[in-house]
């Protein structure tokens, strides 16, 4: 059966032949919207907002880590910040191999005594890299394949001390949020034997690109969800709590004034001023006078700090030495 036409695709092909023109397709009035797929297996977890503190966190820590590696081999190198996805450790699990080296790392927060381990792994190249530049050699890539490479004991030795260097920093990252201990437990030549996250736990793997001399490597850190979720809790409770702090200005303001009022200062009162070699001073003993230079019953100086702010007279309160102030110098 032959296409009908509408009166508007009349009306275009009309003006086209008039134009001397090709007939141009109608478009579709509503096009389909197109939606992104949703795991219900595995839903997210951590919102964009709580991957930026992730995020800002860890391009902190390419900065220093850059810097380490840089006063370590001596030679200029940049670490920096690839990507921040969340997903199932087993994701993360399946692409290592059996022979791969995996550092455990504890991380304690002060709020909480419990120790949630952190997995750290260097890619092979970028790592015997830097062992060979730390043994004396150039770092060129002399090895046919790093598929399955085993690292040496002496390797491995020199493989710890760098990442002891790199871990030792982590804890500076996170110090504009909360405080967290960072510090390395163990190494794992053996990637398979490792159970302290589960397989279907949600993780979130933060990948570091690391580039010395032309060559690259990745840093893959994977933190599992129980450590953030802890994590964000604690840095949520102080946005509250300093929300309700600058939520009132009057109230802060109050606040400020309470805090400064409360503060401490040195308040002395100062009689006179003498002069006296350092002969004379040599030969002072008790019961020698010091002429003060002022009339007896004259005003005295009270400083507050360095600064003259009162008058006062000189007198004795409860059987202690007083000053009763009698006049004010500056404007309080």
């Amino acid at each position: 059966m032959a296409e009908v036409l509408s009166q508007s695709q009349i009306d275009a092909l009309l003006a086209s032949v008039v134009a001397g023109g090709g007939v141009e397709q109608a478009q579709p009035e509503n096009e389909e919207k197109k939606y992104r797929n949703y795991d219900f297996y595995s839903p997210k977890k951590f919102t964009k907002d709580k991957l930026n503190i992730l995020k800002t966190s860890y391009e902190s820590y390419s900065r220093m880590a850059s810097s380490r590696i840089n006063s370590l081999l001596r030679i200029t190198s940049e670490v920096e910040l690839a990507t921040v996805e969340e997903e199932r450790y087993y994701e993360f699990s399946n692409a290592l191999t059996d022979t791969d080296t995996l550092t455990v790392i504890n991380a304690k927060i002060p709020e909480n005594d419990e120790v949630t381990p952190i997995y750290m792994h260097i890619s092979a190249p970028i790592m015997l890299n830097m062992i060979d530049r730390m043994l004396g050699g150039t770092g060129e890539d002399n090895k046919d394949s790093y598929s399955g490479y085993s690292y040496t004991d002496i390797e491995l030795s020199l493989y710890e001390n760098i990442v002891n260097y790199l871990v030792e920093i982590m804890g500076d990252a996170w110090s504009n949020y909360l405080k967290v201990d960072f510090e390395v437990n163990k190494f794992e030549t053996s990637s398979g034997l490792l159970q302290e996250i589960r397989m279907d736990e949600i993780v979130v793997i933060v990948v570091l690109e690391i580039e010395i001399s032309g060559s690259t490597g990745m840093m893959n850190i994977c933190i599992p969800a129980t450590l953030l979720s802890s994590m964000f809790a604690i840095v949520e409770s102080k946005k509250v709590q300093y929300g309700k702090l600058i939520g009132n200005e009057d109230k802060t303001e109050q606040q400020i004034s309470e805090f400064i009022k409360a503060s401490t200062l040195d308040v002395t009162a100062k009689i006179g001023d003498a002069s006296l070699s350092l002969r004379e001073v040599y030969n002072l003993r008790e019961g020698d006078i010091i002429n003060m230079s002022v009339p007896k019953n004259s005003d005295v100086d009270i400083f507050v700090d360095e600064n003259v702010w009162f008058k006062g007279r000189l007198g004795v309160h409860n059987k202690n030495v007083a000053v009763r102030i009698s006049d004010v110098c500056k404007k309080v």
